[in-house]
């Protein structure tokens, strides 16, 4: 309950102008600057390099209009970590997207490394350029690292949820990962960074949800895997995934894209028994998405309204298949990269 209170209240200083809340509060950052400097040391000693280019027309051989596909955000959304276009997270959303619709799926990628969320209004002008259908934003761990207020940060993704959402555009956002995940974070390093980056991964929910987007929660970029290998998970820098880890996010992110476009059967949007999921106000559906990754959260109505007492209604769904298995299904059945791109 402290968590989804503390996610209104930012999501509210960020609506109305404000940015002074903070994690930390008064706590002395002697220590934990030295840890930080130590572990962005230990990540910058195996530099990843530039991100591979991925854009271009996935099932080229399709019939119909290609949809267009934008990915904005940081460098989790650019794909820095691998060496092929095909591993990049922009090119297996475009390939399983594409073998859902059935249609060839343009991609526009205009994430760049080492964004914060105050890139995305540039980042969001040069995406409208290509006129996009749909809209994948992945933002949130840079500014968890420069310590930029949580209200600033959802500010500024508002409103490039809201300039997209404008032109027609359907938005996806995958929130913000949990940084106490990474390996070469310390305690009590990395406590703060699990909840810092949880809270500002709640307050992206709301703000999201209530301007008309819906969000997926990537956590730890899906937890159990992560923390059980990591080595198979993350990039050598043991700080971006790898590509087996890319694949992970994507298939999380995926029946999101097709449900924001009406290509998902029904079927599948039932949530699944037994894990707190369902209608519920959107900040506490907020903080537990945080918790959960994998969990989508979208508006909804009840008894035809968005509202009820406690804010907007929304459905708290685990999406099926959120795993870093190797995909199956329609995602599984086009080969990404240079063989599915022209």
């Amino acid at each position: 309950m402290l968590r989804a209170r503390t996610a209104r209240r930012i999501a509210a200083a960020a609506a109305y102008g404000g940015g002074g809340i903070t994690v930390l509060g008064g706590l002395t950052f002697g220590l934990l600057v030295a840890e930080a400097k130590l572990a962005r040391r230990i990540i910058q000693a195996t530099p990843s390099g530039d991100p591979p280019v991925a854009d271009g027309v996935y099932g080229a051989w399709l019939p119909g209009e290609p949809i267009s596909f934008a990915v904005l955000g940081d460098s989790t959304a650019a794909g820095l970590g691998v060496h092929r276009p095909d591993e990049t997270p922009g090119a297996l959303l475009a390939t399983g997207l594409s073998a859902i619709a059935g249609r060839p799926v343009r991609l526009t990628n205009v994430a760049r490394s080492g964004s914060r969320s105050e890139a995305l209004e540039g980042q969001v002008t040069q995406a409208l350029t290509a006129r996009p259908d749909v809209a994948v934003i992945m933002i949130g761990a840079n500014d968890v690292t420069a310590r930029i207020p949580p209200a600033v940060s959802v500010r500024h993704l508002d409103n490039a949820v809201r300039r997209l959402l404008d032109t027609g555009c359907k938005v996806v956002v995958g929130t913000c990962p949990d940084l106490g995940s990474v390996k070469p974070l310390m305690q009590p390093l990395r406590w703060i960074a699990r909840r810092a980056s949880r809270q500002l991964a709640a307050a992206q929910t709301i703000a999201v949800v209530e301007r008309g987007g819906r969000t997926v929660s990537l956590g730890d970029l899906l937890g159990r895997e992560f923390a059980a290998e990591p080595r198979e998970m993350f990039s050598p820098d043991r700080y971006h995934p790898s590509a087996r880890g890319y694949a992970a996010a994507a298939m999380a992110l995926l029946p999101s894209i097709a449900a924001a476009l009406d290509l998902e059967p029904e079927a599948e949007l039932e949530p699944e028994p037994g894990r707190g999921v369902g209608v519920l106000p959107v900040y506490l559906a907020a903080a537990e998405a945080a918790e959960e990754p994998g969990t989508e959260v979208a508006g909804t109505r009840v008894e035809g309204r968005e509202r009820g007492p406690r804010g907007r209604w929304v459905t708290l769904l685990r999406r099926r298949g959120a795993s870093a298995e190797e995909p199956s299904g329609p995602a599984a059945e086009v080969t990404p990269g240079p063989a599915g791109a022209v």
